[in-house]
């Protein structure tokens, strides 16, 4: 029988997860430990990292798992490079279940840059009211330019404050509406949105609603793939499951 381990995080890892319950498969979902209250899941859960690739092996062969799905955010390029590593050393399949990038449409007005530092750089000249739409991970990287007032939105509350000497803060947990975002935007007098290309439509109000404004967005790019093999579908990753099955891995 199968043993997966999803790497999760993500809504495609608990669609999987929820799948996988449903065809009684055997799974554990992985989370890094970066959401405080993450969801509740029909597969069993644990938090925290592995300790590097050696770690992670070291879990795939102690707990013999058959079949690896990284199904992390798609800017995790540590944690995706090592699910890779891990998986071709200890003998495991692999594969990531990533959701498509966002791609502009007629009225957008995106510059795209290829990663936070290029994002930082950009943001050089007269200060701006800014919506930094990037999560927790990676703001204080924009202390650099705090000329800037910036305006957060995180899922959970962070314990001690962003490190931005102008800016203010919304806890609040999506998917978002382009209405709701138009009406923020607004309000807060939002002159550029900072946005990483996470994909996926629970977030992607935000950029409904800069185009219905007309703002300017700064796009930065996800970072490329180091799997073989990726798909955009959870449907794709049960069939893979399934061929696997079959030829006996």
């Amino acid at each position: 029988m199968s043993n997966i381990l999803i790497l999760g995080g993500t809504t495609e890892a608990s669609a999987l997860a929820s799948a996988l319950a449903d065809r009684g498969e055997r799974a554990v979902l992985s989370y890094a430990g970066r959401t405080g209250k993450p969801r509740a899941q029909p597969v069993p859960v644990r938090i925290g990292g592995f300790g590097g690739i050696a770690g992670l092996v070291d879990y795939l062969r102690r707990e013999r798992v058959t079949h690896l799905v990284d199904a992390t955010h798609p800017f995790a390029a540590t944690m995706s490079g090592h699910a890779v590593a891990a998986a071709q050393e200890a003998g495991v399949a692999h594969i990531m279940l990533t959701r498509p990038p966002w791609v502009a449409s007629e009225g957008d007005r995106w510059t795209h840059v290829p990663d936070i530092p290029a994002a930082v750089r950009a943001m050089e000249g007269e200060a701006k009211r800014v919506m930094l739409a990037l999560g927790r991970m990676h703001v204080d990287s924009f202390a650099a330019q705090p000329q800037h007032h910036y305006l957060l939105r995180f899922v959970d509350a962070p314990a001690e404050g962003p490190a931005l000497p102008r800016h203010g803060l919304i806890v609040d947990r999506g998917p978002f509406t382009p209405e709701g975002d138009m009406a923020l935007m607004r309000e807060h007098g939002i002159e550029l949105i900072v946005s990483k290309n996470a994909g996926g439509g629970g977030a992607e109000a935000k950029l409904a609603a800069a185009r219905m404004l007309g703002l300017p967005v700064l796009m930065i790019d996800r970072p490329p793939s180091p799997a073989a093999r990726v798909t955009h579908e959870v449907r794709e990753v049960l069939d893979w499951l399934h061929q696997a099955a079959d030829r006996g891995v």
